[in-house]
């Protein structure tokens, strides 16, 4: 049994990062393409537009439908109680949106901004239908479909709006371009998941024991999307559209490889740890081995941002976007933070103690709010400062709370982090001033510019794994194996 589930999640990760590098190329190009076609001032509309359906998908969306991973019986049943309960929200909450419309015009002084509020409000109708397919194929381990919903759904987003947004429709070009994706996914979800609903019964009883475990995830929910909400609002009634179009171009490039991340680790491990949680050494050694490799890869990623982030968005993108490089820069925290609190209340919730999430909650709305409105004086820079600070203490809590849940010391959690910490240490003393009073690849053409960030990812590559190598031979041997394993599986995957 313990061969077969590793073998399975071995192949789950594998899967789940093809559909992430197709998902992050997509990203890319559509980022690249709408930056240059729209400009900050039509990307912020669209923000300040869509904030308010953001903010109710952002906590309302799978909470309940997760509850179905932890259950053995009565799935039918259960299945069904989610979708109808889920589909009900979406309607009325879809219905909220519409009428507050308005309201969104006003916080942001554009009239656009409300009129795209309204034609936003049916994505949170069609966006709350998903979660159950989607949920049910993860309880089942049932990896390979993710190599094929989300790419297509990011390539339909990608091609449609940059389609639209090229004859000329601004923001408008994104909603419709978002339609196209929740189509997509929708689609394949249910044609991927082979359910169908209706086989079981509606059960307030289910809905209510599921509701004890998803509800300290729904209030996790709340207060990010509060934060972000009101952020947003207080940036774009302070700020304008178009610092608020910097901003989001800014976080999304911050965003973007912590997301990778979890989507291959976070997606994978919760059903993961869950099957492995009524074995104390198991689970330990699972949540050991994943913290290890989360933070392998999320900590150099953030040492490239905190270098490379503005030199990359301005040559990207063009000057226009300065700001957003220099906003992407000071929320480099964000990548190391969300990958570690993903991983935390992964392990958190495969354990069944969902509730220790309320202090993660309750410690994001203090940092949070507080911080941005102190920073907010020192511009998008202060906003991605006190981004950076909220996230890296989330993340450090939910490891700490994880780590008491799995029954790990903190000396195995320092054992496991130092050795990367130490490398990427070292590399960012190396490469940051070589970028920022030496090379400054902002300042070239864009061939020569992106050339000479390309050899200064190379060399941050180097010097961190050469430390690892000193520091850490075993950690050292895992990276050389799995890189050697996949370059035999890429070369045998090529016809010769």
């Amino acid at each position: 049994m313990t061969a077969s589930l590793s073998g399975i999640l071995k192949r789950g990760v594998g899967y789940s990062a093809v559909g992430v590098v197709v998902c992050q190329l997509a990203v890319i190009v559509q980022t690249i393409a709408l930056g240059r076609i729209l400009g900050p001032g039509e990307v912020g509309v669209y923000a300040a537009g869509s904030v308010l359906s953001g903010f109710l998908l952002a906590f309302t969306q799978s909470t309940l439908a997760q509850a179905l991973i932890q259950r053995d019986d009565d799935i039918e049943d259960a299945a069904n109680t989610v979708l109808i309960v889920t589909f009900a929200a979406g309607v009325l909450l879809g219905i909220g949106v519409l009428i507050a419309s308005p309201v969104v015009g006003y916080l942001f002084h554009d009239a656009r901004a409300g009129q795209i509020s309204a034609a936003t409000s049916g994505l949170v109708v069609l966006y709350m239908c998903v979660s159950v397919p989607e949920v049910l194929m993860q309880r089942d381990l049932r990896f390979k479909q993710r190599m094929v919903i989300q790419p297509a759904a990011k390539i339909a987003f990608a091609g449609v709006s940059i389609a639209f947004a090229s004859m000329g429709f601004g923001a408008w070009a994104l909603v419709v371009g978002s339609y196209a994706s929740i189509t997509v996914l929708l689609g394949l979800s249910w044609w991927m998941a082979r359910w169908r609903p209706f086989r079981g019964r509606f059960s307030v009883a289910l809905w209510r024991e599921m509701a004890v475990f998803s509800f300290p995830l729904l209030l996790d929910n709340v207060s990010h999307s509060i934060r972000e909400a009101f952020q947003q609002v207080l940036l774009g009634r302070r700020l304008g559209t178009a610092d608020l179009g910097q901003y989001r171009y800014g976080s999304q490039m911050a965003a973007m490889p912590a997301m990778a991340i979890v989507e291959v680790f976070g997606y994978v491990l919760f059903p993961a740890f869950t099957r492995v949680s009524a074995d104390p050494a198991r689970f330990r050694d699972a949540f050991l081995r994943a913290l290890g490799w989360t933070w392998f890869g999320a900590l150099p990623v953030g040492v490239l941002l905190l270098v490379l982030g503005r030199p990359v968005v301005v040559l990207l993108l063009g000057d226009a976007w300065h700001p957003a490089g220099t906003a992407a820069m000071a929320m480099s925290g964000i990548a190391v933070g969300a990958a570690l609190q993903a991983l935390g209340i992964t392990a958190i919730k495969g354990a069944g103690r969902s509730s220790l999430v309320n202090w993660l909650s309750a410690l994001g709305l203090a940092l949070h709010i507080p911080l941005i409105l102190l920073l907010l004086p020192f511009g998008l820079v202060g906003v991605g400062i006190g981004l950076s600070v909220t996230y890296l203490a989330c993340g450090v809590v939910a490891i700490l709370l994880a780590r008491s849940v799995v029954e790990a010391s903190l000396r195995d959690v320092v054992d496991v982090v130092a050795p990367s910490t130490l490398a990427a240490a070292v590399a960012l003393a190396v490469v940051f001033p070589l970028e920022h009073v030496v090379t400054r690849s902002d300042r070239f053409v864009e061939p020569v510019g992106l050339a000479a960030v390309a050899v200064e990812c190379v060399l941050l590559a180097g010097i961190y794994v050469g430390v690892l190598r000193l520091v850490s031979p075993s950690r050292y041997r895992s990276v050389r194996g799995l890189v050697g394993n996949l370059a035999s599986r890429l070369g045998g995957a090529v016809p010769r």
